[in-house]
């Protein structure tokens, strides 16, 4: 599998998640952290009820998680999909005064992933429901099936990214989110 290849894939499937968010959008809730960890925000529902909600129509993300350097991973969809993965899609969006890269160290720390560049491939969902942990997915060259190469962000621009994880069993329907260098965050799964 080539690299062009693997960046054609990621746009596609990128646009498809991001089209199937359009139709169906979740809120869902975030996890504060201590002084020395970035802290988490999450939409709440419009009509004020404590429950998440079906936010069709809306621009609303199903959560955001503050990272360094004043970057902001917003998520926008978390959809399965029929060959039993679950696809964590949004943008990540820098709202710091001046240019910033994503962290090396949101690859995680596995060397198989490390070795093939910058990536999301340190992205990790946990299931307390279970009592499990999902990492990110891998092509048969090792690479992470997350967005790669990630270029510089200019203040104020976004980029659009994506994760993709085994989907946790269909009765789970919410997961924490990680990544390292950004808060955590509860994400309600849909479809």
């Amino acid at each position: 599998m080539s690299i062009r290849f693997t960046a054609k894939a990621r746009r596609g499937m990128v646009a498809l998640t991001i089209a199937a968010g359009l139709a169906v959008g979740v809120a869902g809730c975030g996890g504060g952290g201590d002084d020395k960890k970035p802290e988490a925000s999450a939409s709440a529902s419009k009509s004020g009820s404590s429950g998440a909600s079906t936010q069709e129509g809306t621009d609303e993300p199903v959560a955001e998680l503050k990272g360094e350097d004043g970057l902001v991973l917003q998520i926008d969809s978390v959809q399965r999909d029929s060959g039993g993965f679950l696809t964590v899609s949004g943008e990540m969006k820098n709202d710091g005064d001046k240019a910033a890269r994503v962290s090396v160290r949101t690859a995680g720390d596995e060397t198989e992933i490390i070795r093939h560049g910058s990536s999301l491939g340190g992205a990790t969902l946990v299931d307390s429901k279970s009592k499990k942990r999902y990492y990110v997915l891998r092509d048969t060259d090792g690479r992470p099936l997350t967005t790669t190469g990630m270029p510089r962000i200019e203040a104020g621009a976004s980029i659009p990214v994506f994760m993709q994880f085994p989907a946790p069993p269909t009765n789970t329907t919410d997961v924490t989110f990680q990544l390292p260098t950004f808060a955590s965050a509860t994400i309600q799964i849909s479809g």
